[in-house]
């Protein structure tokens, strides 16, 4: 096979890319394990079974449609979970080529029969993003072998759409991108913020200026320099690194940040990293048939890829889409417009029969999402709370949860175990209530002066009510 198919000075980023995927994988799939049933379950919020009496299997192509069971799904994130540990330790490292291939293809596969049937719990972008960069993992080979380098091409055109897109979407969306006055609010308004996120908060305006600034810079103009020679990419991944390294300090975006900050090591080769590390020799094994298969890839990848790469270009430019049911290849992008404002819902129960003025609610806590005032936002990324996400999308439109909330309430009447262990706390531990309901606060940041004197990270004020009450 030609010379020009190998690229040997990209060991190292092969390396930190099956590495890093495989643990993401990891972490999915331990994700699964914990939060599929009660959400998705047999007696979830969104039942898989009654989902997949509307779908056909070419729409979402699961292992599913087989049959679905919480036994199945449980033995289905085990096996992913062992895959990924055998991936993270670099097991298939020493094994022939196609039993590596054969360990990528199956975690993809059951990741996305989970994805598939996921619905509104799995409608991320980082889910399609996971896939398809995990689909490209299973053709890099085993380390023994030559690095393919129309993969690490195919990598950096990910991260190409990936951050490109994010940046358009910007563009064309929220003024406030334009102003540069977007991160005066975000960072109070994001979907998850951690316990960083109130001191990037209280940064002089002038540095959220220069923040949106660099967002910018490595959105629309880094992503150009990956198809340029070195050092010119090795300083475009340098640039994506970096700024995917702040947003993992200032909010919760579960692996979202962490993914893409690994497809920007593609763009470095091992004579970058030799400033900063002794690599052996690049590996040199050939084998034809895997060549020809990387070339078969890289072509159905490049036809693919017409929708997405439309689609960037389009005043229409929609995000976080699948042109095809397998995930291959996506559209991304994020915030294209930002809330001013941040609204949560709090759930709140009683035991007392008769409800009046005068009657004792007791909040429900939640992991990741804000609820007591008093409370410090904790770090979860890159772990994935997927109800906390569901709850900010809620806060922001009642039509955003109309298929999920009232059964979780439901859920909270029954003091179910399974969908409790996805909250905090239970006020009601050894007796159910008698009745919930939902009110929705207005939250901001406390100030430097109100931090110091009340120890309160928020300030919430009542809206109105959101559900009303809601009985046994």
């Amino acid at each position: 096979m030609p010379a020009f198919l190998h690229a040997p000075d990209y060991s190292l980023a092969r390396l930190l890319l099956q590495r890093g995927l495989g643990a993401l994988y990891l972490l999915a799939f331990a994700g699964a394990l914990g939060q599929f049933r009660p959400l998705l379950g047999e007696r979830g919020l969104l039942p898989v079974p009654a989902f997949l009496e509307r779908v056909r299997f070419w729409d979402a192509p699961s292992l599913f449609h087989l049959g679905y069971s919480d036994r199945r799904l449980v033995g289905v994130a085990w096996v992913g979970i062992v895959a990924s540990v055998v991936v993270v330790l670099g097991l298939p490292d020493r094994w022939p080529a196609l039993l590596t291939l054969g360990v990528w293809l199956l975690l993809w596969a059951l990741y996305l029969s989970i994805v598939n049937v996921g619905q509104t719990f799995y409608a991320f972008g980082w889910e399609s993003l996971l896939l398809e960069a995990g689909f490209l993992a299973a053709f890099l080979g085993p380390a023994w072998s030559a690095v393919p380098a129309p993969l690490i091409w195919l990598f950096r055109w990910l991260l190409f759409r990936l951050e490109f897109g994010a940046g358009l979407i910007k563009l064309r969306g929220d003024p406030c991108w334009r102003k540069l006055t977007c991160l005066d609010y975000h960072h109070e308004t994001q979907p998850m913020p951690n316990p960083l996120s109130w001191y990037f908060h209280q940064l002089p305006k002038p540095l959220h200026r220069v923040e949106v600034l660099g967002s910018h810079f490595a959105q629309l103009v880094a992503p150009f320099l990956l198809f340029l020679p070195q050092p010119f990419a090795s300083v475009g991944g340098a640039v994506i690194v970096v700024t995917q390294s702040w947003l993992v300090l200032s909010g919760n975006y579960a692996w979202l940040n962490v993914l893409t900050l690994l497809l920007g090591f593609s763009a470095f080769d091992d004579a970058a990293w030799s400033h900063v590390l002794t690599l052996p020799p690049g590996a040199s094994g050939v084998l034809v048939w895997h060549d020809a298969l990387v070339v078969a890839v890289t072509l159905v990848v490049l036809v693919l890829s017409y929708r997405p790469a439309r689609n960037l270009i389009s005043k229409g430019q929609v995000m976080n889409a699948s042109f095809e049911p397998l995930r291959l290849v996506n559209t991304y992008g994020a915030f294209g417009s930002v809330t001013r404002e941040r609204y949560e819902v709090a759930i709140e129960g009683t035991r007392e029969t008769l409800i009046t003025r005068d009657t004792v609610w007791r909040e429900y806590g939640f992991r990741g999402k804000p609820t007591e005032p008093l409370r410090r936002p904790r770090q979860f990324a890159p772990y994935h709370l997927r109800l906390d996400w569901l709850m900010w999308f809620a806060a922001l439109s009642r039509s955003y949860a109309w298929s999920w909330f009232d059964p979780l309430l439901e859920k909270l009447l029954e003091n179910d175990r399974a969908t409790l262990k996805l909250l905090r706390d239970n006020p009601f531990e050894d007796q159910p209530p008698q009745t919930v309901r939902a009110t929705l606060y207005l939250y901001r940041f406390t100030t430097w002066r109100e931090r110091r004197a009340t120890g309160a990270w928020w300030i919430r004020t009542r809206v109105r009510e959101y559900a009303p009450p809601r009985s046994r």
